[in-house]
């Protein structure tokens, strides 16, 4: 997959993207979050789980005890799943694959504390500029050191380690369907966020006998993953599995109200729901998303 250099880039502001002809006139477009990035790696520790079918893979976790929670509680763990090339921005990973605001105080005290849990795919740019490796590859068994890591978070923390939920967006949705195809009883909770693949009939008939809570999201003008051809032939289905909601709004927005712009070469501010998922599905006024089926991101993780 042919992705741009992001770090090595500046976003372009200045592109109307083509589907800004669909906008009502009061609507406008953001470019930016507004939360603040890149304040909290330091409360990650970094591990590294080796396997042999895949190589080493680095791992970061936020742990709510060692940052102030109560020690006599139970906390949900959230694992992250990054898109396609975050891994090569170092730990900007923790950013961008939307987990970092979720290790602030705010969402902390929002959530009730969380564990926050983020590995790194084996990512590399081959000789045509293509990202090899990405979670979505799953010629690669990610699955096999991914579960590693669950069980070896769960006995480590055996005594605050609670609910599981898996998180991921565009390549990392991918991987998230992934698991719960592999381990179809073994997650509490599941997003899967601006995905190109959603697991096939049989698949999730399976899915849908677990106990997993699964809330499917998915901006319907996504320039990456077209909601036509990744979703729509899967809604009815959706729609009448057991424990599955759906979030599929009309726009994806900014926390200023704007709807989201991303451009580095080409448009995917649609695609990129990750960043208004890290901004808690809300506005800077504290409103909820429409359509939202809770008050909040952090209000779900509760509810798991």
């Amino acid at each position: 997959m042919a992705l741009p250099k992001f770090k090595e880039m500046t976003q372009d502001k200045t592109v109307i993207p083509d589907w800004a002809k669909y906008m009502r006139p009061e609507e406008f477009i953001s470019y930016s979050v507004t939360y603040k990035g890149k304040i909290y790696y330091e409360l990650f520790d970094e591990h590294v789980f080796h396997c042999g079918e895949t190589g080493d893979i680095r791992y970061y976790v936020y742990d709510p005890v060692k940052h102030g929670k109560p020690s006599d509680k139970k906390y949900p763990v959230l694992m992250f799943f990054h898109g396609a090339s975050n891994a090569l921005m170092g730990i900007d990973c923790i950013m961008c694959c939307g987990a970092e605001q979720f290790a602030s105080p705010e969402y902390q005290e929002r959530m009730g504390g969380a564990y926050i849990v983020v590995p790194v795919a084996n990512e590399k740019r081959n000789e045509n500029g293509n990202i090899e490796g990405a979670w979505s590859n799953f010629d690669i068994p990610y699955h096999i050191p991914v579960k590693g890591i669950w069980d070896r978070v769960m006995n480590e923390y055996p005594d605050n380690a609670g609910s599981k939920i898996i998180l991921g967006a565009s390549s990392g949705g991918a991987f998230t369907w992934k698991l719960l195809e592999e381990y179809p009883d073994y997650f509490d909770g599941a997003m899967p966020i601006a995905s190109g693949y959603i697991p096939d009939s049989a698949a999730l008939d399976k899915i849908a006998e677990s106990k997993t809570k699964i809330l499917v999201a998915h901006g319907r003008h996504d320039e990456m993953a077209d909601f036509e051809e990744c979703v729509e032939p899967y809604l009815e289905k959706l729609r009448t599995m057991k424990n599955t909601e759906l979030f599929l709004p009309e726009w994806v927005y900014n926390g200023d109200g704007g709807i989201a712009s991303v451009f580095y070469g080409f448009e995917m501010g649609q695609h990129c729901m990750i960043n208004w998922v890290q901004s808690d599905l809300r506005f800077d006024d504290g409103k909820a998303a429409e359509g939202f089926p809770y008050d909040g991101v952090t209000e779900w993780v509760k509810k798991v």
